[in-house]
């Protein structure tokens, strides 16, 4: 059994400064746009969404108690867009064109090892298939001559996590305040926290950073 461990920011909810000075309408509308991200996918088929949806519980296995972040849905919405980041490596392919390579792949050389798609295998089987992208240990012709290591570096860890940790949801396990508009911050040296930032929990002081997250807006 995965015993999941304190949080780091105990009681601290980013969305309580929704209507506080920290946040301007630009900053809420953001966020509820990414709140309102339904679970569905605006770019892949009923194969691929199965996929990517294994793939990023596979690299972000998401704690329990509290709502998820629907990650897979977040991912699909940036492929569908077909923007990156603003630069891309030459060995790889366009970034739909790439997304559309990988998760075929990774379903043909999961059946090839397991007799099953990649999301119809254990999380064992999952987590040794990704290690071996990673290592660059994938050369089916599937991958049509796309390195897999690469595309693992530049787009399965990179889109995959960037994209979680730029949900509401993720930000309150990191202690983040959101986009520092309009307030800003004041105190600039280290280990200083200004009052509407959230406090990180000590061992044996739990009970101090969750009455300040309590009221950290």
């Amino acid at each position: 059994m995965n015993v999941q461990p304190p949080p780091a920011y105990p009681d601290y909810d980013v969305l309580a400064k929704r209507n506080s000075p920290s946040w301007d309408h630009a900053t809420r509308l953001v966020v509820d746009a990414r709140l309102g991200t339904p679970d569905e996918p605006a770019w892949c088929d009923p194969a691929q969404w199965r996929t990517l949806r294994a793939l990023c519980a596979t690299v972000v296995p998401q704690p329990g108690g509290r709502a998820p972040v629907p990650l897979a849905a977040l991912v699909d919405r940036k492929i569908a867009r077909g923007r990156g980041d603003g630069y891309r490596n030459a060995k790889l392919p366009p970034m739909q064109q790439a997304w559309r390579i990988a998760l075929a792949a990774l379903d043909e050389e999961c059946r090839s090892r397991h007799g099953a798609a990649f999301a119809d295998v254990g999380e064992p089987a999952r987590i040794a298939l990704l290690q071996a992208m990673e290592r660059g240990a994938l050369m089916d012709d599937v991958w049509q001559g796309m390195p897999a290591a690469l595309f693992f570096t530049q787009h399965v860890l990179h889109d995959i996590c960037t994209t979680y940790y730029a949900h509401p949801i993720a930000w309150s396990e990191i202690g983040f305040g959101g986009p520092a508009n309009p307030r800003g911050y004041v105190r600039m040296n280290f280990n200083r926290r200004d009052p509407w930032e959230a406090a990180e929990a000590r061992p044996g002081d739990e009970a101090r950073a969750a009455r300040k997250n309590r009221h950290a807006r």
